[in-house]
């Protein structure tokens, strides 16, 4: 599998900021969480400009080695030209929605869109949906690797240092 330009897709808390890291350290390659680019806060109330956002990721693409996450479809889409390898976290939504209670401390209102936003995925109809992340998997001619629990999750990073890059 080639590791060069490796794009992770998924759910909100399906584990693609824990896969990311693990992967970029490594593969020793820099780690760009699409989140720090969609969002102008870390409140994530304000979305930046989507121009802004797409010229942002093109930057963070155009490196020789890179690894980037997120669940936003719209900007991956732009990414997939420029990756070696596609890795699809599709994990039942129910395990998405338990990951992220886990890891919030907060119990607000941002935390009770985002358990609703992550429950509905596979209904969603939206470029960051489960029809969306399949299409670009499907169509994506690259390496790519659909990973559908944590075992394959675990399995898949612990494994990674045995993957020759290229």
């Amino acid at each position: 599998m080639n590791l060069t330009r490796t794009l992770i897709i998924g759910n909100s808390g399906s584990g693609k900021s824990w896969l990311a890291q693990r992967l970029a350290e490594q593969l020793r390659v820099p780690w760009t969480d699409l989140d720090r680019i969609h969002w102008l806060s870390d409140e994530h109330s304000i979305a930046r400009p989507r121009n802004e956002a797409l010229g942002m990721a093109r930057i963070a693409a155009d490196e020789e080695r890179w690894l980037i996450e997120g669940v936003y479809g719209w900007i991956a889409s732009e990414l997939l030209s420029r990756a070696t390898a596609l890795i699809w976290l599709s994990l039942g939504d129910e395990d998405c929605v338990a990951n992220i209670r886990r890891r919030e401390t907060q119990d607000d209102e941002r935390l009770v869109a985002l358990l609703e936003w992550a429950g509905s995925y596979r209904k969603r109809d939206d470029s960051s949906g489960f029809a969306a992340h399949q299409r670009l998997f499907e169509g994506f001619t690259g390496s790519k690797i659909q990973l559908m629990d944590w075992k394959e999750i675990t399995d898949f990073a612990s494994e990674v240092g045995t993957i020759p890059i290229s």
